[in-house]
């Protein structure tokens, strides 16, 4: 079978479909991954694994319609050209150019992954919020419509979209449990001596709660002078993204570490005591489960996606989204209790292994494709 995998950022098509590219060529397939160009292009290393790359005319923020006009004539034409047996779209743009695509392209199969909301499923108020927001919702009932099966990363998404129509009646959707976690790739080890460290690896959006950390570790530092606070990631650009501006003057009010983002996170996470994602809603947070098959406790939200990695007061805490002083008394709890956090660290391998493991996850998916 050749398997057209299409993505809305490049490197996500080594760090997080990797595991799922080298499952397909295992079984035999004919693997071309495709996403819009990136410097430095992810091509030599899928071209290693034995798939093929190319790039394709995407832009994953705008909302320009000519634009995307254009993106869905040459996604038909190149389909047309590579003449796949199947295309598999995640993140909400090739999920809806990549899949009505491949339908006018006549591709026989045609399946999506949902791998979490964004900014237009938020609770935030406002016009324009509101707008994108009927915008989503009608883009992903056209471009849901031709798929085969959809696969959703957690059930509150899949109950969600249910609800508002979006999935078609009678459509065959399968629950993953995230994309998995390779747990040979992130080992465990024990949490290192000495003072506490929080670790939150994300994206510079509001969404993600990097404020709420960054001022429950301003709090905490006055208290606690010896604790380390590490943020590291990436700036993004958009009405949820927080400005260059604003992290200078967070890092300098906070102490907080502000690290930019790095291609192998698990010395990260080898050297952090506790793991902090405080966002609002996600698919299934990857960065958790890399958290949780090191060994670390987590603390994250009682929200979509994140609270099915933490076993509250097992493995971590839930803390409500938005709610800064829950995550500093969360995070005081996890200062006060260094042995609890340790056996804390080992149940979230054990559930890791349990529940999350990669392979498991490609299996489910590869069989649901009729590719296994």
């Amino acid at each position: 079978m050749k398997i057209a995998l299409l993505g809305g950022y490049a490197p996500s098509l080594i760090n997080f479909r990797g595991p799922l590219v080298r499952a397909m060529l295992e079984q035999g397939h004919e693997v071309v991954a495709m996403a819009p160009p990136f410097s430095p292009s992810p091509g030599p290393q899928l071209e290693a694994m034995g798939a093929r790359y190319r790039e394709i005319p995407l832009n994953r923020r705008g909302l320009n319609p000519l634009s995307d006009l254009g993106s869905l004539l040459t996604l038909k034409r190149m389909f047309r050209e590579i003449a796949p047996d199947a295309v598999l779209s995640y993140t909400i743009k090739p999920v809806v150019y990549g899949s009505l695509a491949a339908k006018l392209a006549g591709v026989p199969a045609i399946y999506s992954m949902i791998t979490g909301l964004g900014y237009a499923f938020t609770e935030d108020a406002g016009m324009k919020r509101r707008l994108i927001f009927n915008l989503v919702r009608g883009l992903y009932a056209a471009g849901l419509r031709p798929n085969q099966a959809v696969f959703f990363q957690n059930s509150d998404d899949l109950a969600f979209f249910k609800k508002l129509g979006v999935v078609p009646e009678g459509m065959r959707t399968e629950v993953t449990d995230g994309t998995g976690v390779d747990l040979d790739h992130y080992a465990y080890s024990e949490p290192p001596q000495g003072p506490p460290v929080f670790l939150c690896l994300s994206r510079f959006l509001r969404s993600k709660g990097v404020e709420h950390f960054l001022e429950a570790s301003e709090r905490l530092k006055k208290r606690f002078p010896e604790a380390i606070f590490r943020l590291a990631g990436s700036p993004e650009q958009g009405r949820d993204a927080l400005g260059e501006d604003e992290i200078r003057e967070w890092k300098r009010r906070t102490g907080a570490e502000v690290l930019d983002p790095v291609e192998d996170v698990r010395p990260l996470l080898s050297g952090c005591t506790v793991y902090v994602l405080p966002s609002y809603r996600e698919g299934v947070p990857r960065s958790v489960l890399e958290a949780m098959s090191t060994g670390r406790a987590v603390i994250t939200t009682d929200a979509p996606g994140c609270r099915l990695t933490v076993e509250d007061g097992v493995n971590g805490c839930l803390i409500p989204p938005r709610d800064t002083d829950a995550l500093e008394l969360a995070m005081l709890r996890m200062i006060e209790a260094p042995e609890t956090v340790r056996e804390m660290g080992r149940r979230s391998r054990e559930i890791a292994e349990r529940r999350f493991d990669v392979h498991r996850v490609n299996e489910l998916i590869l069989k649901s494709m009729g590719a296994a």
